[in-house]
């Protein structure tokens, strides 16, 4: 915790419970233990786990974006960036060892109230709207092939495709079938250019 405040460690250390745990299998006694620290001395930055779980979506939305739009802001084509979107998933399972954080959070749904649930489902429509972006990009650039339909449907398979597939690299604890559940997608983008 050197250096860093202990507002922003709990964020991180309740960001790797909940992507290698799940949400449901920690609790602030485990953040409590982790850091030294009495249960009411979190509950001073995070009144429930409910604010807790909100403060991390929105941190984890902001980031992701971040990370979306500076992919978008190469100038490549749709196609790498579709590839790059891929990779950002690829490499937050972490070779089957976590998800990422909003696809943890999705399948604990049900422990969620309304205000979290805001705070995911903002993480979706963000992806989904940087991702209908990018696959209006490919209607003008045709870096992606085969069939296809209206921007918006794609973006929210492709989104679809991606969180499934890690979770099921997840449950076995491999990158395997992340790679081949994503592989007939990846066949129908063109060929990164070599120059770039």
């Amino acid at each position: 915790m050197v250096g860093m405040d202990t507002k922003t460690a709990l964020l991180d250390c309740a960001e790797h419970l909940a992507r290698t745990r799940g949400f449901d299998a920690f609790s602030y006694a485990d953040l409590a233990d982790e850091f030294g620290i009495r249960k009411a001395s979190i509950h001073y930055h995070f009144a429930t786990k409910a604010d807790l779980a909100g403060a991390l979506i929105d941190r984890y939305n902001h980031r992701f974006l971040a990370q979306l739009y500076a992919i978008m802001d190469t100038g490549q084509t749709a196609a790498d960036d579709l590839r790059a979107y891929i990779d950002l998933y690829r490499e937050a399972l972490d070779r089957g060892t976590r998800l990422c954080l909003c696809v943890s959070f999705s399948s604990a749904r049900d422990s969620f109230d309304d205000a979290t649930l805001a705070h995911l489902n903002r993480f979706h429509d963000d992806s989904v709207t940087w991702l209908t972006q990018v696959f209006e990009k490919a209607e003008t650039d045709a870096s992606v092939q085969g069939p296809s339909a209206p921007a918006r449907e794609e973006a929210h398979a492709l989104l679809a495709l991606v969180e499934g597939a890690q979770l099921s690299a997840r449950t076995r604890q491999s990158q395997d079938p992340f790679d081949l559940a994503v592989s007939p997608f990846l066949r129908r983008l063109s060929p990164p250019n070599p120059l770039q």
